[in-house]
């Protein structure tokens, strides 16, 4: 676990860098997600700026709510990520991607993998359909509700 101290140094290093997003691991279930997004910030007069956003997540429970700055897909129906976790377009690093956009799927096939908690789940289609867009890349953190896929 980390102490005060350190999450205020690894906090004021994130302020500093360019970087928007940061994810710390603190034990088996539990990690802190710090997201850099545009605030007003009240002084004598309303003022823009940047200011971390840290959420401290217990991926064993209920997740914290999508990101308000994740818009919906318009066209089609949008296959969400039921966990917060690393997204896998494929099987392996050496494999195809299970979908990509263009292909056909039926109700039930196996779209992708999410690793939460070291474990691998598989997200599958709820309905018959082509994939439209794939919303999020190889690798990349999701969030729990954030869009994945749109199948059309």
């Amino acid at each position: 676990m980390y102490s005060i101290d350190e999450i205020k140094e690894l906090l004021a290093a994130f302020d500093e860098s360019k970087a928007t997003a940061m994810d710390i691991q603190l034990a088996d279930n539990e990690f802190i997600s710090i997201r850099q997004k545009k605030a007003k910030v009240m002084t004598a007069a309303p003022v823009e700026a940047a200011v971390p956003e840290v959420q401290i997540i217990q991926t064993a429970a209920p997740a914290a709510e999508p990101a308000a700055a994740q818009e919906k897909p318009v066209d089609g129906t949008a296959v969400e990520s039921p966990m917060v976790g690393v997204f896998y377009s494929a099987p392996s690093p050496d494999s195809e991607p299970y979908v990509s956009v263009g292909s056909s799927v039926n109700k039930g096939d196996v779209l992708c993998l999410i690793e939460a908690m070291k474990l691998m789940n598989e997200v599958t289609a709820e309905k018959s359909g082509v994939i439209a867009e794939v919303c999020v890349e190889n690798g990349q953190v999701v969030e729990y509700g954030q869009p994945l896929f749109v199948i059309k």
